[in-house]
């Protein structure tokens, strides 16, 4: 069983922090102070210390550097009352796995806990491959092939690890407006298959396939009684549901990785609309990014032939109707064509990541496409 160290000030986090995580198999000890954490790391070891940021004494920051500079086994996650993305980088850049805003979701403490420790596993394992490797060279030059291939696969697994992160975070957010992780599967490989009839790099496809599913992570700021309510928002509500891209860039954007680069792009721009009447910033035509356009269509296809909270599924065909009816208002006329054109493959996608809903006929006069 995974021991985890949870270090916090404030009692009713600690013991509320440790319930959670037992309730899933974790043994967790408890620290008020850095003081008390470093005694307790003396005494055994840690797979992961879930750390305040401020408390009385020593920081949490320093705390999280002298355990990740002490205990090379051990992984950090910060969680902390202060939304500050200077700390917030500072963490990140030490070598936390994670910075979780109070009040936090028991899903987004249990998805970061899983992932450090994931991602802890992957990367003892990897130093492992490479203290083999280094000795291997030095043993037998003829073992040096076996020993690549050995480390290229745990690479490789890096990478899956890393899209899986980004899955399951784009879940965790979809799931509060009764979307589903296959909604996150049919708009990412949507996208996919559109840059690729469009003619992107492959590379380039498979960068949006990973990075799409973020599209909504800004959803995670809308209140539950916006998102989920069943009919149209009255105005004062669609200018906070609209802050949701705004929300989703700030999130992603800043990092320096291409992937989540892309990411913030997508989510900032997928509500844009060709004609200029879109949100937040109301671009128009090719001063929305090509692959903001992708996801336009992408997630509004996924949107209309799938149950939500607020309505029942469109046929193919009516979707596909009203989506031509909106070509070059919504969406760019070139790209939604080549969409229109790949439907055979796009059904495809649609049947092998179904939710087993059947679809309803309903009128037209939906806000679907807004949200």
């Amino acid at each position: 069983m995974e021991q985890i160290l949870i270090v916090d000030d404030e009692a009713p986090i600690q013991r509320m922090l440790g319930r959670l995580l037992e309730q899933y198999g974790y043994v967790c000890t408890l620290a008020s102070n850095a003081m008390e954490a470093r005694l307790r790391l003396s005494e055994k070891e840690f797979a992961l210390i879930l750390c305040d940021v401020n408390m009385p004494g020593e920081s949490g920051l320093d705390l999280v550097k002298h355990v990740l500079s002490e205990y090379r086994h051990t992984a950090a996650v910060m969680v902390t009352g202060l939304d500050n993305p200077q700390l917030a980088g500072a963490a990140l850049e030490i070598g936390a796995y994670g910075y979780i805003l109070k009040p936090f979701e028991s899903n987004e403490i249990l998805i970061n806990v899983a992932n450090a420790l994931r991602r802890r596993r992957l990367e003892i394992e990897n130093r492992a491959h490479r203290d083999r490797l280094e000795l291997t060279v030095l043993e037998r030059t003829s073992a040096l092939q076996h020993a690549v291939e050995s480390l290229e696969r745990a690479e490789k697994e890096l990478r899956l690890s890393r899209e899986e992160t980004i899955q399951r975070l784009a879940i965790a957010a979809e799931y509060r407006d009764g979307a589903t992780a296959q909604h996150i599967q049919r708009m990412s490989h949507y996208c996919a298959l559109l840059a690729r009839r469009y003619g992107l790099e492959p590379e380039r496809c498979e960068l949006i396939r990973i990075a799409s599913p973020m599209h909504d992570i800004g959803k995670i700021g809308t209140p539950d009684n916006i998102l989920l309510k069943p009919g149209k928002f009255t105005p004062e509500e669609f200018k906070a549901i609209a802050l949701h891209p705004e929300i989703g860039y700030r999130i992603l954007s800043g990092s320096g990785a291409e992937l989540l680069t892309l990411a913030a792009t997508i989510a900032w721009t997928h509500h844009e609309k060709f004609d200029g009447s879109g949100y937040p910033r109301g671009l128009k035509a090719e001063s929305i990014p090509l692959e903001g356009r992708i996801a336009a269509i992408a997630d509004t296809f996924d949107a209309l032939t799938s149950k939500r909270v607020y309505k029942p599924a469109f046929p193919i065909e009516q979707a596909i109707d009203i989506m031509h009816n909106r070509r070059g208002k919504d969406f760019d006329p070139e790209l939604l064509d080549t969409f229109l054109e790949g439907m055979d493959e796009v059904l495809a996608i649609r049947s092998q990541y179904a939710d087993g809903e059947c679809a309803l006929t309903i009128p037209q006069e939906t806000d679907t496409v807004e949200r």
